[in-house]
């Protein structure tokens, strides 16, 4: 831990000189500007009204906001011709020419008044009419339209619309570029709340815009080699009390039920707000699996009946114009009650049929509490932040198994109960040494704990293959992540690049009562460079790397049985180490009249590869024990190409195409079908390799009737794909909508029929360790009616502040 301390002090020296360092003397003629910014309408001083101050070419030099009178002063502007421009949200732009120089330092602009726009900003969620794609330098930029947010209720039901993203309906797996390790922000920040709960929680027009972060930056987090998914929700920018009600309803043989209200009030000094969404949902899930080696077949009919309850209150402080405190509490409650049969039957043996009956009771509750304090200094962008998060969240799982045929095992009940916490703790500097050179420094803590306990009143083999009651595990595990980042960007001329490094260490520890406790300490430099060349407004060239982590998460090295069916159990492997990820990629871009189009590629070298091992149960050879495993290192690579495109005034296009090819390895064990009676000796062992290749296939088109209404309609093609056990058939899916515009504009009516063809399965082949071809079918043809209403109040215009939506937190909009 020296070698930690050592590092923290050296940071927190550096900080602390570029905080108070001085800037030299100079011999440049500076000069001065003031005046006073005046509401044209009712002769009222406007406060925090945005200052700027640009160079001939459009570049920003400094700026400032205007205080509770509506005065603004700038000091120390560099000999000059300049423009200076006065911007307020509801109001009309003001520029003025400002010159700089020996003879006129300094200048009293007198009033300036702003005229208010004809159209008043009354609503929370200004929402464009059509999704719209951004590559920016580290992440590709997603707009949300609302031909997207009438595909459903909720985010869950927007990301298999996303390029590059998909999301398993069965699992509630999601997967960028063709891989499931990624993390999922809301608003920037991590949630304890689990990535396919939460995305069925999180209202679709809540959601502002996605962001595909596939190679972040050193200031990130290196977790997740896919990167990260980042979903902005839409934030307030209006003065006085202002609000929206949503709901929805998804039906095909069950009700999935979505609504949301939204408050917020905001004044020049305070924004206070509250979001609240709930989720009333059945679901249904069933399949058929058919092994040929014993000639059976498993029929699964499932049913989950869920509710949720997501609500979130926040306050923003804005003390002056240099000091912002903002602090926010999001409460979650879930229920799940999942349940079904599974029913086994051999073709030429009645007597093993087996019928397995469960169902579950899973309530979990989870809390955040966040505070966050800024400081801007004189220098426009120059600040430090400092922010603690602190995260909780408790389970408990009570299922029962009932069985009705030829097996050995007699009825039993799991318990488990989960805790887990996680604190964390951002320190970070900002500072623009120049109007083409910044300088970001940070330092992190994140304090991860779960407990998790596990008791059973059934039976589990022992080492002798005799049956005996299940222990009672209880397991501890805690992950300590000490962390210190600088990244250094800098543009010339067309060009723009940008470099970092994270220093990290890393302590692990977990702990049993019946297997024995491991740690796992180390420490790790994960850095990145970008580099950006736009030899006009209309091409965008960039090229960037990353190294990044995948640790092992909680379930995969803990040696509690994670769930069972009659043929198949899951366990985590304790000495499972993590995988690193080199990765590289570059993307164009071309803007044109009608649209855009972005293309890139990517390359990826994987280490230590974390995958699938397929398992003979030693102690009944019928079944499968599934774990995961440490490989050797392989590569993954891909191409990536989107468009939006508007052929006509009342047509527009969305569409894309992506590729995945990965080298995956792993365990598979088999018996000889032809063997009549097999016992463990007649198990074959494999180490297997797979070249896997998935595309994807998007389409988005969106047709406008008249000003209320508009038409939409979607289909997405996914090819076959190949895993360690599985191989997986094409599906797809075409989707219909159509929205209306009601109430002035200010309500929305949405409908939508998806997957009309009823095509979308999940249908797939295996031959270790049994040869067998399966499908899986869930609620995928639904109707879907949505409703949402916007209101505000817009009196309170003599109060009215800068808008701070480039600048306010991520905490500032809902959940």
């Amino acid at each position: 831990m020296k070698s930690n301390q050592g590092l923290f002090s050296l940071l927190f020296i550096l900080c602390t000189t570029l905080l108070f360092a001085q800037p030299k003397p100079t011999d440049v003629v500076t000069g001065s500007v003031t005046g006073v910014v005046i509401d044209a309408d009712l002769n009222q001083p406007i406060p925090y009204a945005t200052i700027v101050i640009s160079k001939s070419n459009g570049e920003t030099l400094t700026g400032g906001i205007t205080n509770d009178d509506g005065v603004f002063e700038i000091k120390k502007i560099p000999e000059g011709i300049y423009t200076l421009k006065v911007q307020f949200i509801g109001y009309e732009a003001f520029e003025r020419d400002l010159k700089i120089d020996r003879q006129h330092r300094e200048h009293d602009m007198g009033k300036l008044n702003l005229s208010p726009v004809a159209a008043e900003l009354d609503a929370v969620n200004i929402v464009a009419e059509r999704t719209t794609i951004e590559q920016k330098i580290d992440r590709k930029v997603i707009n949300v339209g609302k031909d997207l947010t009438t595909a459903g209720a909720s985010a869950a039901d927007i990301m298999n619309n996303i390029p590059s993203v998909n999301l398993d309906q069965q699992s509630g797996a999601l997967t960028l570029r063709g891989n499931s390790n990624v993390q999922v922000m809301v608003d920037g920040k991590l949630s304890n709340i689990p990535p396919d709960q939460l995305l069925k929680q999180l209202p679709s027009n809540s959601i502002k815009k996605i962001e595909l972060i596939t190679n972040p930056s050193a200031k990130y987090n290196p977790d997740g080699m896919s990167g990260i998914i980042n979903i902005v929700l839409h934030k307030n920018v209006n003065i006085g009390f202002n609000g929206d009600v949503s709901a929805g309803l998804a039906y095909e043989k069950n009700p999935q039920f979505n609504s949301g209200l939204n408050l917020n009030y905001r004044n020049g000094k305070f924004n206070l707000y509250s979001n609240y969404s709930n989720t009333i949902a059945k679901r249904a899930n069933y399949g058929t699996i058919f092994r040929e080696g014993d000639n059976s077949t498993q029929f699964f009919d499932m049913l989950n009946d869920q509710n949720s309850h997501l609500l979130k209150v926040g306050l923003d402080v804005y003390l002056n114009d240099k000091n912002t405190i903002s602090v926010f509490t999001s409460q979650n409650s879930f229920k799940g009650e999942p349940g079904g049969t599974i029913n086994i039957v051999y073709e030429d043996d009645a007597t093993r049929n087996l019928l397995q009956d469960f169902g579950a009771d899973m309530d979990n509750y989870s809390q955040q509490y966040n505070f966050d304090y800024k400081l801007d200094f004189e220098k426009e962008g120059h600040n430090i932040e400092f922010e603690a998060d602190y995260n909780t969240f408790d389970a408990d799982e009570d299922t029962y198994f009932d069985f009705t045929g030829a097996t050995q095992l007699s009825d039993y009940e799991d318990f488990v109960n989960t805790k887990r916490d996680r604190t964390t703790l951002n320190l970070d500097y900002v500072n623009p040494l120049s109007d083409s050179e910044k300088l970001e420094l940070g330092l992190q803590a994140i304090l991860f704990n779960t407990d998790i306990g596990y008791s059973s009143t059934g039976q589990s083999f022992n080492s002798s293959g005799n049956l005996i009651p299940t222990p009672n595990t209880q397991f501890d595990y805690s992950r300590d992540i000490y962390s210190a980042y600088v990244t250094y960007g800098k543009s010339y001329k067309k060009w723009s690049y940008q470099a970092g490094v994270r220093a990290e260490q890393v302590n692990v520890a977990a702990d049993t009562n019946s297997v024995r406790a491991f740690t796992n300490d180390y420490f790790e430099l994960y850095p990145s460079a970008y580099v950006t060349f736009n030899p006009s407004e209309k091409n965008q060239y960039q090229v960037s790397y990353s190294r990044r982590i995948d640790r092992p998460g909680v379930g995969q090295v803990n040696p509690i049985r994670e769930w069972s069916s009659p043929l198949v159990t899951e366990y985590g492997n304790v000495n499972l180490r993590p995988q690193f990820t080199n990765s590289i990629e570059a993307n164009y871009t071309r803007s044109f009249e009608k649209g855009s189009i972005t293309a890139g590629v990517f390359y990826r070298i994987i280490d230590d590869l974390i995958n699938q091992a397929v398992y003979v149960d030693r102690f009944n050879l019928d079944r499968m024990v599934l774990t995961n495993d440490n490989f050797d290192a392989t590569t993954a690579y891909g191409f990536e190409v989107s468009s939006n495109y508007k052929p006509l005034e009342w047509w527009s296009i969305n569409a894309s195409f992506d590729l995945f090819n990965q080298t995956q390895m792993g365990i598979t064990e088999s018996l000889d079908p032809n063997i009549e009676n097999p016992t463990t000796a007649d198990i074959t062992q494999n180490t297997k390799e797979i070249e896997n290749t998935m595309y994807n296939i998007r389409m988005i088109n969106n047709f406008t009737a008249t000003k209320q209404l508009t038409f939409t309609a979607f289909a997405m093609f996914r090819g076959p794909g190949k895993g360690i056990q599985f191989s997986n058939k094409s599906m797809f899916m075409t989707n219909i909508g159509a929205r209306y515009s009601i109430f002035e504009g200010k309500g929305t009516v949405s409908l939508n029929y998806n997957d009309i063809f009823n095509t979308m399965k999940a249908r797939f082949t295996a031959t270790n360790p049994y040869t067998l071809q399966g499908q899986f079918n869930w609620e995928s043809n639904t109707f879907y009616v949505g409703f949402n209403y916007r209101f505000g109040d817009s009196k309170f215009r003599a109060k009215k502040r800068k808008s701070r939506e480039d600048n306010v937190k991520d905490d500032s909009g809902m959940f």
